[in-house]
């Protein structure tokens, strides 16, 4: 009986000792995982469409997740499910009376392989009658070169984004209570995930009012498609284009709406029609 209780006790140790090991183990093999969102564009009561994207961060970096459920997350509940495909990708149709740029959020659902991740976004939702401010981004960052030391190297001078002076005051002010703000952000990858995410958080970072960012192809083609594609959807509301280019402008031009150049380039470099802005202070006289 003896010889019978210390085999069942050296048993139970082994099954103990090996279901303690697995557990770090399973665990350890879940991957790191990033969701991006792209911002979504609606009217009242119409289904948007959210596109999200989930990539793997680890030894193999960027890397879609097919087959995950995805949850898109409004307002703190979750409004829709969707599935990604083999390229890590999901698209999500939801729809909402609530006007305003909303919050939104999409994160892991149930998943046995991904540690749980959450990526952000904006759902713009105006009425189409609301007049639209289209603000290019790069005239809203000063690039400033910072002394840095970096030992065995000396100082060396580093490229830093700061805002224009008064560009995010003079926004707030504009979009308190009368235009609506499309940001347009300049994507050189290809699907414009990236790009995205990293304006979104440098313009929550610097106090940007909230509005709806429009990512686009690099190239002086692809902001007046985009134009003649809303206008073809009925936002027709769209009064001003602000830039920092003479290209940025000329679509604006070219289709009957103002544009603004801040701040002021060279006399060569201002389109006929164009206003131009020495700082973002007299952008509101320009309007």
């Amino acid at each position: 009986m003896t010889t019978r209780f210390r085999s069942i006790s050296a048993l139970s140790s082994i099954l103990l000792i090996v279901f303690v090991s697995a557990r770090p183990c399973d665990a350890a093999e879940k991957i790191v995982a990033t969701i991006q969102v792209k911002d979504a564009l609606t009217v009242p009561g119409q289904p948007a469409t959210v596109e999200a994207k989930i990539d793997s961060t680890g030894a193999v970096r960027n890397v879609g997740l097919g087959g995950e459920q995805l949850e898109l997350v409004v307002d703190g509940k979750v409004a829709a499910t969707a599935t990604t495909g083999a390229d890590g990708r999901a698209s999500f149709t939801y729809s909402t009376k609530t006007v305003g740029v909303l919050p939104i959020q999409v994160r892991v659902g149930a998943s046995t392989r991904v540690l749980p991740a959450t990526g952000e976004a904006n759902l713009a939702v105006w009425e189409r009658r609301n007049p639209i401010l289209a603000i290019d981004m790069a005239s809203l960052i000063e690039t400033v070169h910072v002394e840095v030391s970096i030992p065995g190297t000396g100082p060396q001078k580093n490229p830093e984004q700061k805002p224009m002076p008064d560009a995010a005051a003079e926004i707030g002010k504009l979009t308190q209570f009368y235009y609506k703000v499309i940001y347009i952000v300049p994507s050189t990858g290809s699907d414009g995930f990236q790009a995205g995410t990293q304006v979104r958080v440098w313009l929550k970072a610097h106090h940007f009012p909230s509005g709806y960012m429009l990512v686009l192809p690099s190239g002086n083609e692809a902001l007046g498609t985009k134009i003649d594609e809303l206008r073809a959807s009925g936002w027709n509301a769209i009064k001003v284009g602000i830039g920092r280019t003479k290209a940025f402008a000329e679509a604006f031009l070219q289709r009957r709406i103002d544009a603004v150049i801040v701040p002021e380039p060279p006399k060569s470099e201002i389109p006929r029609k164009a206003n131009v802005a020495k700082e973002w202070k007299e952008i509101r006289k320009k309007l």
